[in-house]
């Protein structure tokens, strides 16, 4: 189970979450001259300094930057119904250009910026994300880690399989979203399997879109926040920006992806701009920050404001959940609308180790610093306070 220090963590450039082919299609169609610079942030106290891995990082992305799509998967994303022929000709002759990122110390933390053309340098993010996590563990006590990680994934197939209220006329279902924080890809990979062949009445995906095409499964997932947070930049009226940015969806997918998400500037706020047209067009909405119940009672209560049945929409949540917190939501929601749930660390990177809490995420957008305005504390990011503090004026939000 122990991976080779000799072995190239990244495998496959279609080992990446499927949100960010998604995003990636839409800004090329949309903004392909766009440029941005996306920063990595360790939330949380690290077992040691970062700042160690620093050439075993470069090293790494030595490597993916060497690395293309192979026809095998391109023939696998142009099979994806919302994969326009162009975006997958494009990523044909892509390669990830090596002067676009840069990797540095400060004291004992590791920073990494990436800066460029938004459709060269966003596609860096989860796979940064999980060279750091694996390179990080590697250099942690190994010996009886995964048995471990065995016995707890054990446990949650154990609550699935004896929660019988989960099967009714509101079924119970969930998605891998680990890629980014996984203890390894080996781990990653197991863990996917077991869940696959212990549970497939529940599992319904995954957001690894590699682990998706090998093992037949469906690769889950539609915007993230840098999507919302760019049009912050892209010459729309500041006020009007999450507007556009649904709009520019709406023309990109014309009914395909049709899941939100809502906490780019809090939840209030955009209940206030998810007026009926875009009500009506998008399947559901997502949640990523906040109380979820409380979040899912305002998106429920705007529905019924808009005089839209609510059991006809999906809810998505997809905030540091496990398994137990997402049967929980789901017996608060059931029959009332539809839900499911995306859960990543729990399941990815549920050992005796403590995992890291680490982003990498959109911080300037055209020369303009762009934010997220979050409804959970800690979560929101962005170096340019008069920026920030402009934004929340605008959208009458607080400064978490």
């Amino acid at each position: 189970m122990k991976e080779s220090n000799n072995k190239p963590i990244v495998s496959s450039l279609l080992e990446n979450d499927l949100y960010k082919f998604t995003m990636w299609q839409a800004l090329l169609h949309s903004h392909p001259g766009a440029q941005a610079e996306y920063a990595f942030v360790c939330r949380n106290t690290p077992a040691y300094p970062l700042a160690l891995l620093k050439e075993e990082v470069e090293a790494e992305i030595d490597h993916l930057c060497a690395m293309s799509f192979a026809q095998e998967e391109l023939a696998y994303l142009r099979g994806l119904r919302f994969m326009k022929s162009d975006f997958v000709d494009f990523l044909s002759v892509f390669r990830f250009q090596r002067r676009f990122i840069k990797v540095n110390t400060d004291g004992d933390k590791l920073t990494v910026v990436a800066k460029g053309p938004i459709v060269h340098v966003m596609g860096f993010e989860i796979f940064v994300l999980y060279i750091i996590n694996e390179l990080y563990f590697r250099r942690l006590p190994q010996d009886g880690i995964i048995e471990v990680a065995r016995t707890r994934l054990n446990k949650k197939i154990d609550v699935l399989t004896n929660s019988l209220e989960l099967n009714g006329s509101n079924p119970f279902v969930f998605f891998d979203f680990g890629l980014r924080r996984r203890y390894s890809g080996a781990w990653h990979e197991e863990m996917l399997q077991t869940l696959n062949a212990a549970v497939p009445q529940y599992l319904r995906g995954t957001s690894n879109v590699y682990l998706a095409k090998k093992y037949g499964l469906t690769p889950i997932g539609t915007m993230a926040h840098e999507y919302l947070q760019a049009y912050q930049a892209l010459g729309f009226r500041l006020r009007d920006f999450q507007k556009a940015a649904l709009e520019g969806w709406v023309q990109e997918y014309r009914g395909d992806l049709g899941i939100a998400l809502t906490d780019v500037v809090g939840i209030d706020a955009f209940l206030t701009d998810f007026d009926l047209y875009f009500a009506k067009l998008f399947d559901g909405l997502r949640h990523d920050s906040g109380d979820p119940i409380a979040w899912g009672e305002k998106v429920i209560a705007r529905y019924q404001e808009l005089k839209i049945d609510p059991t006809s929409k999906m809810l998505v949540f997809s905030d540091g959940l496990n398994i137990p917190a997402a049967i929980g939501l789901h017996q608060h929601f059931s029959g009332r609308c539809k839900v499911s749930f995306g859960i990543g660390t729990d399941l990815s990177n549920d050992t005796p180790h403590n995992a890291l809490n680490i982003v990498m995420k959109l911080v300037n957008c055209n020369d303009q610093a762009v934010a997220k305005l979050s409804d959970s504390p800690g979560k929101t990011l962005c170096d340019d306070r008069t920026f920030l503090e402009y934004l929340a004026q605008v959208f009458g939000c607080k400064i978490s």
